[in-house]
């Protein structure tokens, strides 16, 4: 919940062309919704792509005021919707079945579902991080078929990584994608988990994203605070590869 309608084009047009040579990755933002609409026209063109943080369960029009449709960000020129955020989930009280809900009408609404799981500090401390993100996983995933898995993207946010101090390491990021790719392929195929994008959410900045996209199962980064600053984002997408 940053950035008026202003704030957030100012920032996109800063971002456009730091980023306009990045081929080696898909670039997406993801403004308020005030935002979305002027951002995506203002971007129009170029190679980066719009997101929604989080969209309505139900598919069509009704009475749900305050809601916004999954239909409504696809015509407000968006391409990705953010589904299961850990503050939605947290703050919000969202579950796994709300998630699949976002998720199946993200779908039907021709958008890419971007699905994140993750457990807290409670739960890892308590031994229970697999756990709760096989079950996050599961839940949040149920009912799709082989068509729509490849509108999927799933996204890793270690919750008890994020503003406690606690930080996790390259090697603990890759053993959780491992997981998650490996649940995957358990619940659907190999072939889909292969496919499977996951990306690590876990506080990424310029100086820890070049370790963590070395690790084999991560594909790339959900950033949270450090895109509030075009420069700062720019340096993450366009980090050194070796």
């Amino acid at each position: 919940m940053y950035k008026t309608v202003g704030d957030s084009v100012a920032t996109a047009l800063a971002l456009k062309p730091l980023v306009a040579n990045a081929n080696h990755c898909e670039v997406i933002i993801a403004p308020v919704f005030t935002a979305l609409k002027s951002v995506a026209d203002r971007l129009e063109g170029s190679n980066i792509r719009v997101s929604a943080q989080d969209c309505a369960t139900e598919r069509s029009e009704g009475a749900f005021t305050g809601e916004v449709a999954a239909f409504m960000i696809h015509d407000a020129g968006c391409s990705h919707v953010i589904v299961g955020h850990s503050e939605r989930r947290q703050y919000f009280l969202e579950t796994d079945q709300i998630v699949a809900k976002k998720t199946h009408a993200a779908l039907a609404a021709g958008l890419i579902a971007i699905v994140c799981v993750g457990e807290t500090l409670d739960q890892r401390d308590a031994g229970k991080a697999l756990d709760v993100v096989k079950e996050q996983i599961i839940g949040s995933l149920s009912g799709l078929t082989a068509l729509d898995l490849a509108r999927i993207i799933v996204a890793y946010e270690p919750v008890w990584a994020i503003g406690t101090g606690r930080t996790a390491t390259p090697e603990q990021a890759q053993e959780m994608h491992a997981f998650i790719r490996r649940v995957f392929a358990e619940r659907h195929s190999q072939a889909a988990a292969d496919a499977l994008r996951i990306l690590y959410g876990g506080s990424v900045k310029p100086d820890n994203v070049a370790g963590l996209m070395k690790q084999t199962d991560i594909d790339g980064a959900l950033v949270g605070g450090a895109s509030l600053n075009a420069e700062i984002f720019a340096k993450i997408v366009n980090y050194e590869r070796t």
